[in-house]
């Protein structure tokens, strides 16, 4: 039963995993990830490279290197328990096969090795992973209209999130947080994004540390009336994130959206309501004033992210 729930599960997300295999990015890392296996068993180059087999089989893997590759799948598995996103368990699968490819081929030929640690260098210089460019309903915030957009209407309620482009953790909550938006998005309830990677004054501002010791980058911050009234992760006393998962239903449980929505869509109704009886009020007779244009006007649209 669980190979099957596997195998669907596969099924399902496989259109997906076609677009990320067709990125530069994915198939770079693919082939650096299998170098390694591909140089122990391509013929005509495995005959040339020393082992440590009884029976001096050269192409196959001797007990040390079966031994190192063990290690990494146990780390792996360790590591995608806390793993949220698809984009997470295929990057720790890239990361770690990386790191044990760079101690097989030190261990076979440090020339090998050299090689393949100026290549992943390289890689890492020059290939970013991509960035999430999915559906949303997210405000993006500068230094400069952030405080503004939070005290404009005191009945908005805002979860911001404040991320950094650098950071994996944030690209890989990306789509997360951009369901939620599509979830839960109205106009008592409103999602928004600020780069603290970009903008450091407002990091200081709202005390949310960039260093990736601190591991505090995505915080999650929920502002009602314009003051913050809880963040996710919450800070100890050493300035250190205390450890989250940020999966959709904890942010749903920690936040509250549920209840938050439905008050959101009770405020939307009075609003609606406030509207109708001022456009039931006629104007009198012999009245020569007209509606003014600005009431005709559509409310502005969410501003798009920064291509």
């Amino acid at each position: 039963m669980g190979l099957i729930t596997g195998l669907c599960t596969f099924l399902y997300h496989l259109p997906q995993i076609y677009k990320w295999l067709l990125k530069p990015y994915y198939i770079t890392s693919l082939f650096m990830t299998v170098a390694f296996l591909v140089v122990r068993k391509a013929p005509g180059l495995c005959e040339h490279l020393a082992t440590q087999r009884e029976d001096g089989n050269s192409c196959d893997f001797d007990w040390r290197e079966v031994e190192i590759l063990m290690f990494l799948s146990a780390i792996v598995m360790m590591k995608n328990r806390r793993a949220i996103t698809l984009e997470q368990h295929i990057g720790n699968v890239f990361l770690f096969s990386k790191v044990a490819n760079v101690m097989l081929f030190f261990r076979l030929d440090i020339r090998l090795g050299i090689l393949y640690l100026a290549l992943c260098v390289a890689f890492v210089m020059t290939c970013k992973p991509p960035l999430y460019m999915g559906p949303e309903y997210i405000k993006y915030f500068s230094d400069k209209t952030m405080d503004e957009e939070l005290q404009r209407d005191s009945r908005v309620t805002w979860i911001v999130e404040f991320y950094a482009n650098w950071s994996s953790d944030c690209q890989s909550f990306a789509p997360v947080f951009a369901d939620l938006s599509l979830k839960y998005n109205c106009p008592g309830l409103r999602f928004g994004k600020v780069d603290v990677g970009r903008y450091g004054e407002v990091s200081e501002r709202y005390r949310v540390s960039t260093s990736p010791l601190t591991k505090q980058l995505p915080s999650l911050v929920l502002f009602q009336e314009g003051r913050e009234v809880m963040r996710r992760p919450m800070v100890d006393n050493k300035g250190r994130a205390v450890s989250w998962t940020f999966s959709e239903e904890n942010i749903i449980r920690e936040f509250n959206l549920n209840e938050l929505f439905q008050k959101s869509k009770k405020l939307n109704k009075s609003r609606g309501l406030n509207e109708e009886e001022q456009n039931s009020i006629q104007p009198e007779e012999g009245s020569n004033e007209l509606p003014s244009e600005t009431d005709n006007l559509e409310q502005p649209t969410e501003s798009k992210k920064d291509q």
